[in-house]
């Protein structure tokens, strides 16, 4: 008790200390370094005669002791000591330190021989030494325990420096006054500078970087070669991309010229840099309204979506969050992810490995934790593999659904958003056939449950998600190519990971009950110009025609089955805006809830029996669109 107590004051005094106005605290180091004059004289006195100093000769020097100690006050002013950063004191601040202490030996030097004291002629030069000595003990020890109270050296990114020349140790000086991010290392492919020390850190091959970053020590790599060629900057992120690990890059020399800082102009390099659009803003004071000390279940919390979901929510300072997940590698990975921030924020994480199907466990989950709000994100959506699992895909994306959707409503929830997509807008593939389904089931189950408001919200293609084209095209680039493209005129609406979670917290906050939410993404993306992108950003050529000597071929290979050559949004032209401008509500037609448990019933007895050309049969008769092709192969039970 008395040690947390202790730990509180001290952290109640740093906080005191650093409210405090600059000129206070220039007042007080330079307080602390006059104080350190008389203290290094006496040590002075102490080294030279031994621990036992005379009393009569201390009152002899007392003339010398107080001649030093007014000397310093215009010495300190002119060196500007007490103008040095604490948090921010390094190697090279310690010259002032020793202009000043060189002042005071020639002070004490010269008071001594005037006043004619006497005494060795080493004690000023005793002194003067003694001086720096504490001078920077002191500096050093207030940055440390600084660093230590304010808790940042621990939360700081531990970052590795791509490139150990004067670029990388310049942003590293940088970095040790940034608190988000913590140098730990150089990366350098230069053979001579590997295992050497540079400004005190450790030069490592990149081999060692890898397992650097699978041990965790490393989360983030910054890469320092501004004066390398644009070719060599893109091989080079193309390669460290695949690790699993953030990545920012310094700017060329041209364009680091401006007016704010080295680590300022540290650009990440993602799938982000494809989209051919600005970002869409989403953030607004309502998702923090809406999710603030609620209790809130994310199913398929492990996926792309799910887990981005999950750390955008963690962040909006909920009651509990709880994630619900069939694999058990991704709910591991997911809880492990959030347990730091869950538990410096106060945030409830609760992990339940479990089946959306499963009725019994989804209503115990939701009682459990008293569930406020449900994020449904579980979904098979990989197009081809639907196509040829029918049977288990839709009882996954329609039962599951149902089965989520129900136990919601039957424990009163307040909100329920579906994640949706726009393949289910008159869809050409069984999982866009499902998906529509799946907001059927939401639209009607809203008809019935006024008290609760469920809503969906459609997707276009999200860049960098799984089984998305962008990580098959780093893949097929990184193998040498050829990039695959299923037709030349082939487009898809993409937007961010960010984008996609942010959009379902927005949903949840405007629902009013039976709404389609979209996002407006601008124009189209041709697949054709994303993957030119791509092999450029690497710093590869394009090989063609035009160009029979480039390095990365484009091959159009045909549609796949259920393949669309363009995406919709909305079934009709029924629009209607929301608060934010870039988000749209749909209104669209829905089924009768005697049509829905018909349809509900049908695809239990088609799952039952396997029957996959009865899934596509129901799916033809009752969504918008859909013509049903014969089953490629049989599905197995699920």
């Amino acid at each position: 008790m008395a040690t947390y107590a202790a730990t509180v004051w001290v952290q109640n005094m740093f906080q005191y200390l650093a409210s405090l106005p600059r000129g206070v605290k220039r007042a007080i180091l330079l307080m602390i370094d006059c104080a350190l004059v008389p203290i290094s004289m006496y040590w002075a006195f102490s080294l030279r005669f031994g621990v036992q100093v005379e009393t009569q000769q201390l009152q002899d020097s007392i003339p010398l002791f107080v001649l030093v100690l007014l000397a310093s006050l215009p010495i300190f002013s002119l060196t500007k000591l007490n103008r040095i950063k604490l948090i921010a004191f390094e190697v090279q601040d310690i010259g002032r330190g020793v202009v000043a202490a060189m002042c005071l030996t020639v002070v004490a030097i010269v008071v001594s021989y005037l006043l004619r004291l006497d005494g060795p002629r080493s004690m000023p030069l005793i002194f003067g030494t003694v001086f720096l000595t504490l001078h920077i003990l002191v500096r050093i020890l207030a940055r440390s325990l600084l660093m230590y109270i304010s808790g940042r050296d621990s939360e700081r990114v531990p970052v590795a420096i791509y490139g150990a020349g004067s670029a990388g140790v310049q942003l590293m000086a940088a970095l040790r006054q940034d608190f988000e991010m913590r140098p730990v290392l150089f990366v350098d492919d230069n053979v001579t500078l590997q295992s050497m020390t540079i400004a005190g850190l450790p030069v490592y091959s990149a081999e060692k970087l890898a397992v650097m970053v699978r041990n965790k020590r490393v989360q983030r790599v910054l890469l320092a070669m501004p004066s390398a060629t644009e070719g060599v900057r893109r091989q080079k992120i193309k390669e460290l991309s695949k690790l699993d690990c953030e990545v920012y890059a310094l700017p060329s020399y041209s364009e680091l010229i401006g007016e704010s800082g080295i680590v300022d102009k540290l650009q990440p390099v993602d799938a982000d840099m494809l989209l051919a659009r600005d970002k869409v803003d989403l953030d607004t004071p309502e998702i923090a309204r809406t999710y603030a000390g609620r209790s809130i279940l994310v199913t398929g919390a492990g996926g792309s979506i799910g887990s981005e979901l999950c750390n955008q929510i963690i962040r909006c300072n909920p009651h509990r969050l709880v994630l619900f997940e069939h694999s058990e590698f991704a709910l591991y990975s997911i809880e492990r992810e959030l347990a730091a921030t869950a538990k410096q924020l106060g945030v409830e994480l609760i992990a339940r490995l479990g089946s959306v199907c499963d009725r019994m466990t989804v209503d115990e989950v939701l009682a459990e934790s008293n569930v406020d709000i449900v994020l449904h994100a579980a979904a098979y959506k990989h197009v081809p593999l639907i196509e040829t699992n029918e049977v288990v895909g839709t009882f996954n994306n329609v039962v599951g659904t149902q089965t989520v959707a129900e136990a919601a409503a039957a424990a009163e929830v307040e909100r329920f958003i579906l994640v949706s997509t726009d393949k289910a807008v008159r869809p050409t593939n069984v999982m866009g056939a499902t998906k529509r389904l799946a907001e059927l089931v939401v639209q009607d189950l809203q008809t019935r449950t006024p008290e609760s408001k469920f809503a969906m919200v459609r997707f276009g293609n999200v860049l960098g998600s799984s089984g998305s084209v962008i990580p098959l095209f780093q893949k097929q680039i990184a193998e040498g190519g050829p990039i695959t493209l299923t037709h030349d005129n082939i487009s898809r609406y993409f937007m961010t990971i960010p984008e996609a979670a942010r959009l379902v917290l927005l949903a949840g906050a405007y629902a009013t009950g039976g709404d389609v939410f979209v996002l407006d993404m601008g124009k189209a993306v041709s697949i054709k110009e994303l993957a030119k992108r791509m092999i450029e950003l690497s710093g590869l050529t394009i090989k063609d025609d035009n160009n029979p000597n480039g390095q990365i071929e484009i091959e159009i290979v045909g549609l796949r089955p259920g393949e669309k050559m363009h995406e919709e949004l909305l079934i009709g032209d029924n629009a209607l805006p929301t608060p934010h401008e870039k988000i749209l509500r749909a209104e669209e037609a829905s089924v009768s809830q005697l049509e829905m448990a018909r349809i509900l019933k049908d695809l239990q007895k088609a799952s039952e029996t396997a029957s996959a050309n009865a899934i596509r049969g129901i799916l033809e008769q009752y969504v918008e669109g859909f013509e049903a092709k014969p089953a490629t192969t049989g599905s197995a039970p699920h």
